[in-house]
């Protein structure tokens, strides 16, 4: 990574006719940049507690914080993609991990209610930069391996997820709100290895690679069959972030009323979980490049189903190897949503990647308060039996057009 990224290197765009292979350690940059984003994200998540008793919030006043926070982490992604398909901004990538280190500064000082608004309001501005743009990226590096390649860079960010409450347990929760200061030293570092990422993004922007990775090729549909698999595509989005929201918000709930377990046994069989969702991300993007997107996304939320049926009935040992099966069947999709999604709108990379990203951050956040609502107004048990029938929407990808089938199709017409 380092002669590839290095401040003082010469770097010159790809000229030669000969196709340019994956840019490893582009995409390991942006992928260690993406766990430190949402890593940042999750820790002002994680703090909520201190917040609350610091200001003396009401729980009202917390979604307002939360309110803030996804609006402009998940409404504002789509339009920075939109602009930056018509004027690519390369060094856009350091800015928008500023706005994100503002953010986290704001927030180790904020003296009252609205400035904790404010704070929550430049970390999720910083997401909504940085996500569009990675993505653009690592279509960029992939060389024609799109699928492996937001594999590796969505993995960076289930791991920074992962971190962000621990971190806040060990560092913000002993020290106070003060000690926030020192996790924006991860925005620090994050905007220099961006600065470097930005530098090769410009380089090749008008190059070889630039132009094939970028060029708007023609998948044979029609506007309406676009815009129906963009809706099936929006309804998987739904399925699997509502079921998500289940088991990140309150699986260590079901546990406890279940089983009766410690809450440091069930925070452990979170981890459990989350890395089966780091694991599902990092295959189902290379397996998609092989047998093709749509076989791993219907695969992918369908054979969630036989796991998240089951969960709700067995014992404790195997609700651990069933969610973390769950995990990893449900979370290989996104990573072939994403590139599937960009084959349908070709040369609207940072459209795309915003509307489908945006979308999960919005519905992970709807989730995990409809189901908190339905928990409380019934139980938790009732949400678990209810959430083990959203992965049997993944039915509907069966109607998803076939890619793969038309490229082949065309190459051969030609």
């Amino acid at each position: 990574m380092k002669s590839a990224l290095a401040p003082n290197s010469e770097i010159r765009p790809d000229t030669s006719r000969k196709p340019a292979g994956m840019a490893y350690p582009v995409l390991g940059a942006i992928s260690l940049t993406h766990l430190l984003n949402d890593m940042m994200q999750s820790v002002l998540l994680a703090m909520y507690p201190i917040l609350q008793g610091n200001f003396d919030l009401s729980f009202a006043q917390v979604g307002v914080i939360t309110l803030a926070f996804q609006f402009s982490a998940s409404l504002l992604q789509p339009m920075v993609g939109r602009f930056t398909d018509r004027h690519p901004m390369p060094y856009s990538l350091p800015i928008g991990m500023g706005f994100t280190f503002c953010g986290l500064i704001l927030l180790s000082f904020a003296w009252n209610f609205p400035m904790v608004v404010l704070a929550a309001m430049l970390v999720g501005a910083g997401s909504s930069v940085f996500h569009p743009e990675s993505s653009r990226v690592a279509r960029m590096a992939s060389a024609g391996q799109h699928g492996l390649a937001q594999s590796i860079f969505q993995v960076g960010g289930n791991i920074g997820s992962s971190i962000g409450p621990l971190l806040a347990a060990l560092l913000i929760v002993p020290h106070g709100q003060r000690s926030v200061i020192w996790v924006s030293a991860a925005a620090l570092l994050g905007i220099l290895i961006l600065y470097g990422v930005s530098r090769w993004y410009a380089a090749n922007l008008t190059s070889s690679r630039g132009r094939q990775s970028l060029r708007k090729a023609d998948n044979g549909l029609d506007h309406r069959q676009v815009l129906w698999a963009l809706s099936i595509l929006l309804l998987l989005i739904f399925s699997k972030y509502f079921y998500l929201a289940g088991l990140n918000s309150y699986f260590t709930f079901f546990l406890i009323d279940r089983f009766h377990v410690e809450v440091q046994q069930a925070q452990y069989a979170l981890f459990v979980f989350l890395a089966g969702v780091a694991t599902g991300t990092l295959v189902g993007g290379p397996v998609g490049d092989r047998i093709g997107r749509k076989r791993v996304i219907w695969g992918s939320i369908l054979g969630t189903a036989p796991f998240s049926l089951a969960l709700p009935y067995v014992n404790l040992e195997w609700t651990l190897i069933l969610v973390f099966c769950a995990g990893a069947m449900i979370a290989s999709a996104f990573p072939a949503i994403i590139v599937y999604a960009q084959e349908l709108m070709p040369g609207k990379t940072g459209t795309v990647s915003g509307l489908f990203f945006g979308l999960a951050f919005g519905m992970g956040g709807i989730g995990a308060a409809v189901l908190g609502w339905l928990a409380d107004a019934t139980s938790i048990a009732f949400v678990y039996h209810l959430c083990a029938w959203l992965p049997v929407l993944g039915v509907v990808a069966f109607f998803l057009p076939d890619m793969r089938s038309r490229t082949v199709a065309r190459t051969t017409a030609r």
